[in-house]
């Protein structure tokens, strides 16, 4: 037994030790030694689709409800935070952030509450209502982009106690910590009792009725909190990243894209929404690359953009099929084969 408590112990210790090392190097090395193309064009949509997958993975890995509207809720933390900077100026950057975050998550939770009677494929149709619905609403209404006609609206500079983030790698940094602090506040919730909830309404809804479960309480909360963090995903993907956005950037498209984060990187891991997020962004970049250099005068973007949906449509049905858990349970097992003797000791 003390064996078995070291080696777990030392396990613990060295995964403890990746992440610092992980996180000195995103805040000590890469804002210093990366590109402004690395830093704004790659890093920071990473992070912000990272947010968004983390906040899906709530709803549907941890908590079984499937949703096809996460760009609506995006796209409303966007446009809440822009308008909250703009009825209101005297709002710091954080609190509008977080304000934004809690409008995404009160629409969330209306758009919720079909789960109580809908499950399955019926709640993913019905959660389409809020990605059509928001588009239609912010195209409609000029007043949530300002009385601008195309609904394009031009995010403000970042800003926090008069220190304002203007570079690519001040951006990035600011990113960064968001997503880390939400992160960390997500795990919390995940190992807190409201967690355990939503895994037992996952796994099974009427046991988890039987013993007691609050089911609806428990699924409006996977909504609010699923939509709180990628409602504020939005707004760092509209005031970081693209610093200028409209309605038809949110389609159903990017909730698609941000699925597919999930099954790739691997449902219920937030470990897994990142390297679903990494691959997401980092795999067209590398095909378009590798399509210029070898095959520049025989395709044109778009058959490489087409050779890019066909790849990842693949990728998905394999992980579907043969890998349910996604990328992180081939790292999960590249990892524990470098550590065989951890491997040994630890329990099954």
């Amino acid at each position: 037994m003390p064996t078995l408590i070291s080696a777990k112990s030392n396990w613990f210790s060295s995964e403890a030790l990746w992440i610092g090392l992980v996180i000195v190097a995103a805040y000590g090395i890469i804002p210093l030694a990366g590109t402004d193309y690395l830093l704004d064009a790659v890093l920071t949509p990473f992070l912000a689709l990272s947010l968004a997958a983390v906040g899906l993975n709530v709803l549907t890995g941890y908590a079984g409800q499937v949703s096809l509207g996460s760009a609506a809720f995006l796209a409303v933390g966007a446009y809440a935070a822009y308008n909250l900077h703009l009825r209101f100026p005297a709002l710091p950057l954080l609190i509008d952030l977080v304000l934004a975050g809690g409008v995404a998550a009160a629409i969330g939770i209306v758009f919720g509450l079909p789960s109580l009677r809908l499950r399955g494929f019926y709640l993913a149709v019905s959660t389409l209502a809020a990605q059509f619905f928001v588009q239609w609403a912010l195209t409609k209404f000029s007043w949530f982009s300002n009385d601008n006609p195309s609904g394009v609206i031009d995010a403000p500079t970042l800003s926090i106690g008069g220190v304002a983030f203007t570079s690519p790698a001040e951006r990035y940094v600011f990113t960064l910590t968001v997503v880390i602090v939400l992160t960390l506040l997500t795990l919390r919730l995940l190992r807190s009792q409201s967690g355990r909830n939503f895994i037992a309404v996952r796994d099974h809804e009427i046991a988890a009725r039987v013993i007691g479960v609050p089911l609806l309480r428990t699924k409006l909360l996977a909504f609010a909190a699923s939509s709180f963090l990628i409602g504020v995903a939005g707004v760092l993907w509209a005031f970081a990243y693209l610093r200028t956005v409209e309605p038809a950037g949110f389609n159903l498209d990017r909730s698609f894209q941000i699925l597919f984060i999930i099954i790739i990187g691997g449902l219920a891991s937030l470990r897994g929404s990142f390297i679903g997020a990494a691959f997401i962004v980092v795999f067209p970049l590398l095909l378009s690359r590798i399509g210029a250099a070898l095959l520049g005068s025989v395709f044109d973007s778009g058959v490489l953009e087409m050779s890019q949906r066909i790849v990842i449509g693949g990728l998905i049905i394999v992980f579907l099929s043969a890998e349910p858990r996604g990328l992180i349970a081939l790292w999960d097992r590249a990892w524990a084969a470098i550590r065989p003797a951890n491997r040994s000791l630890l329990p099954s």
